[in-house]
């Protein structure tokens, strides 16, 4: 898991180099298949699920603005003033990672700045709570407590996940809780934290391609998302160079 969460990050690193205006979804998604492939690696997303009627068709979920997961790479021109989430998984030796980051187009505002410091540091929070003999609900109630601190609002429909052999497993940790409830963390446990964060309402929909979550009010969103193993002390992160 740690040489999956080690590609994932170079995926990553790659695409915060690569992200400008007059790039591609498209061109983002061709550059993190040949770096995963490259890698002697498969990406995760793609094909996902197995036997679906609609299979995800690409290797990285690229959602724009006001898409908040799951956006589906294509023709889609960046323009400056843009947020681009980027999530990417990869398999390894039948090991998966999994971690997502949203990135500025060029020069942004000071509220997508704060939006992107406040989801990236809910993350932070969770994490911390990461540690054998906490509760998922102690990730849960961290993240939550952490973005409605500054003014943002968590989804509730889609949430963190245990990663392994599979790409989704158990336990779910949803981004709101109550801490010292749920699943108690044990040594060695490996999880994908994953705040997702709108500046406006919290309600999100599907749209008709049947991947592509997006909010209600059409107002910003914003994902990061590590993987992660429990420890007894501090969780190490899998998916960071």
């Amino acid at each position: 898991m740690r040489q999956a969460g080690q590609i994932v990050a170079e995926v990553l690193e790659n695409m915060r180099a690569a992200v400008a205006p007059g790039v591609t979804t498209g061109e983002l998604d061709a550059l993190a298949e040949e770096i995963i492939h490259r890698n002697n690696a498969i990406p995760s997303f793609k094909g996902y699920p197995p036997g679906s009627k609609h299979p995800f068709p690409a290797s990285i979920c690229a959602s724009v603005n006001e898409e908040l997961v799951h956006g589906i790479p294509g023709d889609r021109t960046l323009e400056e003033g843009d947020i681009i989430s980027i999530d990417v998984g990869a398999v390894r030796d039948g090991y998966h990672g999994d971690a997502a980051v949203t990135l500025p187009v060029g020069e942004v505002s000071q509220e997508i700045l704060d939006l992107l410091r406040v989801t990236e540091g809910s993350l932070n929070a969770g994490i911390a709570q990461a540690k054998a003999g906490n509760r998922s609900g102690d990730i849960s109630a961290a993240i939550q407590e952490y973005v409605e601190r500054h003014g943002f609002n968590v989804v509730r429909e889609y949430t963190g996940h245990g990663i392994g052999r599979r790409m989704h497993e158990e336990p779910q940790v949803p981004n709101f809780g109550v801490a010292g409830r749920g699943t108690e963390l044990k040594t060695g446990m490996t999880i994908a934290l994953e705040p997702m964060v709108l500046a406006g309402d919290r309600h999100v929909k599907v749209l008709d391609d049947h991947w592509t979550v997006v909010s209600v009010d059409r107002n910003l969103t914003a994902h990061f998302e590590h993987t992660i193993v429990v420890m007894d002390g501090a969780a190490e992160i899998l998916t960071r160079l």
